[in-house]
């Protein structure tokens, strides 16, 4: 494989031209949008020959309704950022299914931590140590003592579930805590800056931009959102451009060749798996904290969203531009049946209409999930051994 850099004719058209391969370059998974729209439109129509015209104009609507796109917008936030934390680790090869743990300890460490120094920046912040060190113990646990990764993963969901209700019981007196303070919107920390064309112009743009119909919600969305698209660019090109990256794909695909190499494969893969907690520390914190509260009953706030985001970076092929596409598939379907249900627009039960996410998902991974393991995910590697 040739070197990039080595290369005296890249240009920034070659750069952009490869970039634009990579992204459209996501086998079966690059038709998955159109085949999922496709699909939609077939059974729009059949809707409406039915004589079910009036409710498919009502889902239509509601499909392009502003609302819609931001709330879809604010569920793929922990989602995606949990894929992303999956992809550094099961490309280092640590299989880390216990993102769900992950996101529900951050989740309360970020309302914790928000509550005892009064701002959410701080809370987000401390969201992440707490997903970082559960991380770290999880990697410890795989890479030192050698510990089947997929029973570790699912300690860890459950050490998370029991404890972060439990902390929130002993600290707020409830498994639900009490309300903190929530995320700014950007208009309202651009107006703050102190800089005078950003806490003017720049906030009035945004604001005559929110007013347009359905991508209007792009404008107005929290922060958090923003850093989310923020980083999964940062992840492809960590992960394609760097010689970190380079390291990872070794360590899952062929670490022995690593090792040779003078590489040390335990460091890198616990530097991605530390990272995986990060990342899950951001989208954990991010969901308590755009709500103002840790919801700690039953499955907590969480709610599968950790082992949606397994099923998102599986579906993305380890690409986190495949693996964004899949949330948003998701989120866009979760929001809908929230519409729908607020809306009562189709005449079925709502159990039923809140399974269509789910559904859509499960039928998507057995057309589309053809997904290509990392050779040595899941094994042991010790540096130095035959």
């Amino acid at each position: 494989m040739s070197d990039d850099s080595s290369s005296p004719t890249r240009t920034g058209v070659t750069v952009l031209d490869e970039v634009t391969e990579r992204v459209t370059n996501l086998g079966p998974r690059a038709s998955l949008a159109l085949a999922t729209v496709a699909g939609l439109i077939l059974l729009l129509g059949v809707l409406a020959l039915l004589g079910a015209g009036d409710t498919v104009f009502a889902v239509l609507g509601l499909m392009a309704s502003k609302s819609t796109l931001a709330s879809a917008l604010r569920l793929s936030v922990p989602i995606a950022f949990a894929a992303l934390g999956g992809i550094f680790a099961e490309k280092s090869g640590v299989i880390n299914i216990g993102l769900e743990g992950l996101l529900i300890i951050s989740a309360f460490g970020g309302v914790y931590a928000t509550s005892v120094t009064g701002s959410v920046w701080l809370g987000l912040l401390g969201g992440v140590v707490a997903s970082t060190l559960l991380a770290l113990l999880f990697a410890v646990v795989c890479i030192e003592f050698r510990a089947d990764q997929i029973i570790a993963g699912l300690a860890i969901w459950l050490i998370a579930l029991g404890l972060a209700p439990f902390a929130s019981q002993i600290v707020f007196g409830s498994k639900n805590s009490e309300t903190v303070g929530t995320f700014p919107s950007m208009q309202a920390i651009l107006s703050d800056s102190g800089i005078p064309v950003v806490s003017t112009v720049l906030v009035d743009l945004l604001a005559s931009l929110a007013e347009l119909p359905f991508f209007g919600a792009l404008f107005e969305a929290s922060p958090v959102v923003y850093l989310m698209f923020l980083a999964v660019a940062a992840s492809w090109w960590t992960l394609n451009r760097t010689s970190f990256g380079r390291w990872v794909r070794a360590s899952g695909e062929n670490p022995r060749a690593l090792d040779t190499a003078g590489v040390n494969v335990s460091r890198v893969r616990y530097a991605a798996v530390l990272l995986s907690g990060v990342l899950a520390g951001v989208g954990g914190a991010a969901l308590s904290l755009s709500l103002g509260q840790f919801v700690g009953n039953g499955p907590t706030m969480v709610n599968g969203k950790g082992f949606i985001a397994i099923v998102t970076y599986l579906l993305g092929n380890y690409n986190p531009i495949g693996a964004m596409l899949s949330t948003l598939l998701f989120a866009g379907l979760d929001a809908l049946q929230l519409s729908l249900q607020g809306q009562d627009v189709l005449a079925i039960p709502r159990p039923l209409v809140r399974t269509i996410p789910y559904v859509s998902v499960i039928i998507v991974l057995a057309l589309f999930g053809r997904t290509r393991l990392p050779e040595a995910a899941g094994e042991h590697y010790e540096s130095g051994e035959e």
